[in-house]
């Protein structure tokens, strides 16, 4: 009798167990409404960066360092994971910047107040230790103090220009060989070929690492379709229509080397802008990469039609252009003459396109097709912009259209 009331005991006991062992799976394997549970059972989940290379990263990550000048950073924001930042790899998003320039009248214009947007977004960054900056080699003992889940570089920025480097490649293999998770992105400076789809493959890969490949894919749509609108708007303009557009860098820096400032020569991100997108003519038309050093007499016969200045050692609006003593010179110039200057967001550490690329984009269609753009308001299409790509409100994007100094197309 008390051998078959053991039994009996045993088997409730079995029934007992086994009734909680499949509420346990169900909990932890499938949620209570039947939808499989995000988390794997290795924790891991497996991205394939710029490279082609698969990289195990954890499922859970606390814990990022980046090396880029705001493009990363910026998609981070964009996908809610902007507090997993704990360290950097640009010294110029923690920066405040200004700019001045003398008149004819003795005086002097000045600005303040620019910075990267990341700042007007999340704050707290300019308090982020940097693991590396443009110039300086990766620190590897800041890198492993900071105990980073995973680690993203992007190739192309100021810290880590040439993707074939030497600094680049010895990067690469010390982090990896600290058994760090590496996510690699290539910009569009990356490619013999350079065009803004490859930003959209930057953020594509930024929300698998997050496990956001939807919300990634969105925004990158929307930014494609900002640029959609303009080339379907220009895309039949005859080739004798095309204006001639000159990307002009008012560097401080090569003028004191005896250059009036930089431009953009064919195969650049920014000769692309003009030509295949806004379908314009790149004023300069030499193979001769990004930041080419150029005199007055120069300019003076490239003569553009439109002039766009962009970040070049500094931020120049179109009135350092028109008013700044030292560039009297070129106030003979078509575009000069005609108040056919614009100039493109600041964005300091100009090395690589950002999110912000379709401002460029629009900046440079409505300075080479005033008449096919006159229903776009700038400053109203800004807020919209910096609201969609960054879910802010209206007083933030404000905030944002300030920080890149684009206040002067309120004053249009």
């Amino acid at each position: 009798m008390k051998t078959q009331t053991f039994r009996n005991l045993a088997l409730i006991l079995v029934i007992s167990f086994i009734i909680i062992f499949s509420a346990g799976c169900v909990s932890e394997d499938q949620s209570a409404d039947g939808n499989e549970s995000d988390v794997s059972d290795s924790g891991y989940r497996t991205v394939v960066d710029s490279r082609g290379v698969e990289v195990e990263i954890p499922e859970d990550i606390e814990r990022v360092v980046t090396v880029s000048d705001g493009l990363v950073e910026g998609v981070m924001y964009s996908l809610g994971v902007e507090d997993t930042l704990v360290g950097l790899g640009s010294a110029c998003i923690g920066k405040d910047w200004t700019y001045s320039y003398p008149t004819d009248d003795g005086t002097y214009v000045n600005g303040s107040g620019g910075c990267n947007v990341m700042q007007v977004l999340y704050p707290e960054i300019k308090e982020l230790p940097l693991a590396m900056q443009s110039g300086a080699a990766m620190n590897y003992e800041t890198l492993s103090s900071l105990d980073p889940d995973v680690v993203i570089i992007r190739l192309g920025s100021c810290s880590i220009q040439e993707k074939d480097s030497e600094t680049a490649q010895k990067t690469i293999e010390t982090i990896e060989s600290l058994g760090i998770p590496l996510v690699v992105l290539y910009s569009p400076d990356c490619y013999s070929d350079p065009s803004l789809s490859q930003i959209s493959d930057e953020i594509e890969i930024i929300g698998d690492i997050f496990g956001k490949k939807e919300q990634a894919a969105e925004i990158a749509e929307y930014l494609e379709s900002q640029v959609k609108l303009i080339e379907e708007r220009t895309s039949d303009i005859a080739e004798d229509d095309k204006p001639s557009v000159l990307m002009f860098g008012l560097s401080a820096t090569h003028r004191a080397q005896g250059g009036a400032g930089v431009v953009q020569g064919l195969g650049t991100t920014e000769s692309y802008m003009i030509e295949d997108v806004v379908n314009a003519k790149n004023a300069y038309q030499v193979d001769a990469g990004s930041f080419q050093l150029v005199n007055t007499e120069q300019v003076l016969a490239l003569d553009p039609d439109v002039i766009v200045l962009c970040t070049a050692w500094g931020y120049h609006p179109p009135g350092e252009l028109y008013n700044a003593t030292y560039y009297s010179a070129l106030r003979e110039l078509t575009a000069v003459k005609n108040g056919r200057v614009m100039s493109l967001p600041w964005t300091p550490c100009n090395c690589a396109k950002r999110l912000e690329y379709p401002i460029d984009v629009m900046v440079i269609a409505k300075a080479a097709y005033p008449e096919l753009f006159e229903d776009i308001e700038l400053e109203e299409w800004l807020i919209d912009f910096y609201m969609n790509v960054y879910g802010v409100d209206q007083a933030t994007a404000e905030e944002l259209l300030y920080a890149q100094w684009m206040e002067w197309c309120i004053e249009e």
